[in-house]
């Protein structure tokens, strides 16, 4: 049996890192090693017995059961009961301390197991620096302390590694010039899922000024399925949906800086076309990828990650002590904006459908959950707000929420609607809203990230607030290109959660 027993400081006081660390199905919040997490039978994060199983970086899968919780004490034991390395007889105990002064806090890590004689040192040493002393330093992070992001570690592999869905790892091209026969989904006419198609096209070279792109991974969202229908009139059939990829540059035009061959970038803007193995576009608005941000993940997530940046720094500037009610807060743009608003300090109130929904929405850190299909929202917020009402409310649904949403907000609250995924709103007489001083927007993402001077700062804020875990991106819903309009249904009757992207 050998002991590993590391500690540090940490620049916070101790219920602020308590809070952070209870959680535990909130490694993946804050661990760079835990890419996903999720408690088995949706037991309450803090219950004793509850089994957790998470998904590392690199494809590895463990199940750690809590043994024993105190807040009191601000202390918890868990063991671990799979893992691919052989850690046998895991037991490890989290122990936190306020320092004297009141403003920070001494963090304990200790464990026993019994490792393989040969693998002795290999396994103490992973633990005390992949485990322990990287979670430190993204605690530390997290808190505003300068030491450099810890990079995800590398377990040695112990059994076949699973990853579902696998994220798309972009690999390098060789160069390629001249016309090159690819495939995309076409929209000839507007219309029902059924108008995408998937058809032969011949791409001709990058002109002057623009770059080809071989995607690996497509994003599908609710904007995507307003320019089938016609609603936007971003696509003029027939034209090419998509808004979101990520992938390869694998030609370069005339005239293009600061992009080459092999780059790994993802974008997130006009003009659609991004439903297709590949296309040629303008570089203006492409963004890098770094070696810690997966295709999938980028594609799944920078159209919702910089969505929710503009609405809550833009669109309505959020502040601590602030109370929102969010919407469809089980869906891609709601988890993110559930991890957000608590993150900077507001009271977070999310509405779903199902109590299915309703764990999602708990486990991103909402503070009360409306099963809405079953409550009267409006009636809920004010029960819970004791009358006062919610500050903001950032609404994607539409037409089924819109009146009751303005029912639910406090004196000079905001109404930010953003999307309409139950039909337009209609006719609204302003005249009423002055009942509350009330003010409503309909932000339209194109108009806040339409040059890289108003996108940049949105793309760096969502891919930091990635790296230090103040919010993650669930593996999304896998689909073939081919399987575009199947994409559409589930999204558009609501099946789904999460993301959904199209794997080229």
């Amino acid at each position: 049996m050998v002991q590993v027993r590391q500690s540090t400081i940490i620049d916070a006081p101790v219920d602020e890192v308590w809070r952070i660390l209870r959680d535990f199905n909130g490694h993946d919040r804050w661990h760079p090693a835990v890419g996903r997490s999720e408690i088995d039978h949706g037991d309450p994060v803090d219950a004793i017995g509850a089994i957790r199983h998470f998904w590392l970086a690199d494809g590895s899968e463990l199940r750690e059961q809590l043994l024993s919780l105190s807040d009191a004490d601000r202390s918890f034991t868990y063991c671990l009961l799979e893992a691919p390395i052989p850690l046998m007889d895991y037991v490890a105990t989290v122990r936190l301390r306020p320092v004297t002064d009141g403003s920070r806090t001494f963090w304990e890590w200790s464990s026993r197991f019994n490792p393989p004689a040969s693998r002795r040192e290999e396994l103490v040493g992973l633990v005390t620096r992949d485990i322990y002393q990287a979670g430190f330093v993204a605690i530390k992070r997290r808190f505003g302390r300068t030491a450099p992001a810890p990079r995800a570690p590398a377990l040695p592999a112990g059994r076949p590694q699973r990853f579902d869905p696998e994220p798309a790892i972009a690999r390098p091209v060789p160069a390629q010039t001249g016309s090159v026969p690819t495939r995309a989904i076409v929209v000839e006419r507007y219309g029902g899922p059924e108008v995408l198609r998937l058809q032969a096209i011949d791409l001709p070279p990058p002109a002057p000024g623009e770059v080809r792109l071989r995607h690996t991974v497509i994003g599908v969202n609710f904007i995507d399925i307003y320019c089938r229908t016609g609603y936007f009139d971003l696509l003029k059939p027939p034209g090419i949906p998509g808004m979101e990829a990520a992938g390869l540059i694998e030609a370069v035009g005339p005239g293009v800086e600061g992009f080459a061959v092999g780059d790994r970038v993802a974008y997130a803007c006009p003009p659609v076309g991004a439903y297709c193995e590949r296309r040629n576009m303008a570089p203006d608005l492409l963004v890098h990828l770094s070696d810690d941000i997966p295709d999938e993940i980028a594609a799944a997530g920078l159209l919702k990650g910089v969505t929710a940046s503009l609405l809550l720094h833009d669109v309505h500037r959020l502040v601590p002590g602030s109370v929102v009610l969010i919407h469809a807060a089980a869906g891609g743009v709601g988890q993110l904006l559930v991890q957000w608003a608590r993150h900077l300090g507001a009271t977070v109130i999310a509405t779903v459908s199902t109590a299915d929904k309703a764990r999602i929405a708990e486990r991103h850190g909402a503070h009360h959950v409306i099963l809405y299909s079953q409550e009267d929202f409006a009636a809920a917020v004010m029960r819970i707000t004791e009358g006062r009402g919610a500050d903001v409310v950032f609404d994607a649904v539409g037409n089924d929420t819109f009146g009751a949403s303005l029912a639910a907000l406090a004196i000079r609250g905001h109404l930010v609607s953003f999307g309409q995924a139950s039909g337009p709103v209609g006719d609204w007489d302003i005249g009423r809203f002055a009942s509350k001083s009330l003010t409503v927007s309909r932000p339209n993402y194109g108009h806040y990230t339409d040059t890289p001077e108003r996108l940049r700062p949105h793309v760096e804020r969502f891919f930091r607030a990635l790296r230090e875990g103040i919010v993650r991106v669930d593996a999304p819903t896998r689909f073939s290109l081919s399987e575009a309009a199947e994409a559409h249904r589930l999204l558009e009757t609501r099946q789904t959660t999460g993301s959904l992207v199209l794997v080229v």
